[in-house]
């Protein structure tokens, strides 16, 4: 038997109760054993005196595990309006601590939305991701413009071979944009396997549950959207050399990587993350220079 020690029922009568059959369409694949929600929590901690800021709770499994192990306070944002009354009973037995947000957490500013209820940043993050949205909120929050961030840590449930990639070293087929992101200015690591029977329903493929911490400083210094836009050009066509991959980009592609220090027959997966950096600094520069006013024509190069 599962291990409840809340006084609420198991979460597979909740779900029974309120008709919660996972939407494949929202990405919903819940997690029913108390004990495996428990660990998760656990592993987003330490959580006594803390703000968890939680996506998807869906039934509230994950939700009723960070009570339990300490949370102070959680804030939910969920979509799905079936969920909210199953949301309401956990917010009945702590009352005061649990705020459930209809929103859709892709677009929602969390700054803004911490702000308004008086929560002074950095939260914690902890969830059972909706897998149709999982990477691109992984994006948005390690691309906030303030660093550090609103978070002081992320702890989140990935398809394996995301959380792969979130922690792929330079060489490795796993190695890409998601890569250099997470670990330009953060500290990710896979902490344990959820095999795909511990859902329900099972998803096809087995999860990996990730821990991300910020750093200060990031690890080389660049602008954010010049290394996006490096970033998101090498990879777009990562079997090709960086000569030619970086043309989206910078019209002499060989001149920027040479301007860098690196060889422009290189491919991206072979870089290190300081050599992205690098490749944006050098894109930064460039465009200074093509904006900068020409002494001749009182105007800006082109």
């Amino acid at each position: 038997m599962r291990e409840v020690s809340d006084g609420l029922p198991p979460l597979r009568s909740v779900i029974a109760a309120h008709g919660l059959g996972a939407k494949k369409s929202l990405g919903q694949n819940f997690l029913l054993d108390f004990n495996l929600t428990k660990k998760i929590a656990r592993a987003a901690g330490p959580l006594e005196n803390t703000t968890v800021y939680e996506v998807g709770p869906g039934p509230g499994g994950l939700t009723r595990a960070l009570f339990t192990e300490g949370a102070s306070r959680v804030i939910a944002i969920e979509r799905d309006e079936r969920c909210l009354p199953a949301l309401d009973e956990i917010s009945r037995c702590y009352p005061g601590r649990l705020e459930i947000i209809r929103a859709d957490a892709v677009t929602l500013d969390e700054s803004e939305m911490l702000r308004e209820r008086n929560v002074v940043p950095p939260v914690r993050v902890a969830a059972n991701l909706p897998y149709n949205i999982a990477t691109a909120l992984l994006v948005k929050w390690l691309t906030v413009s303030d660093w550090p961030p609103f978070w002081r840590s992320l702890t989140l449930m990935f398809q394996r071979e995301v959380a792969l990639r979130i922690v792929g070293r330079p060489g490795s087929s796993e190695f890409g944009r998601l890569s250099v992101l997470a670990q330009w200015r953060s500290r990710p690591r896979i902490l344990f396997d959820v095999d795909r029977r511990a859902f329900t329903p099972s998803p096809k493929v087995t999860s990996s549950l990730v821990r991300i911490e910020p750093m200060q400083t990031a690890l080389a210094p660049a602008r954010l959207d010049d290394l996006q836009s490096v970033t998101a050009a090498a990879f777009g066509h990562r079997r090709k050399m960086l000569r030619q991959s970086l043309k989206l980009i910078a019209s002499d592609a060989e001149a920027l990587v040479r301007a860098a220090g690196i060889d422009p027959q290189m491919r991206p997966q072979d870089l290190g993350i300081e050599a992205f950096a690098a490749l944006a600094r050098e894109r930064r520069t460039l465009l200074e220079a093509r904006d900068a006013p020409c002494d001749s024509c009182n105007g800006p190069h082109t």
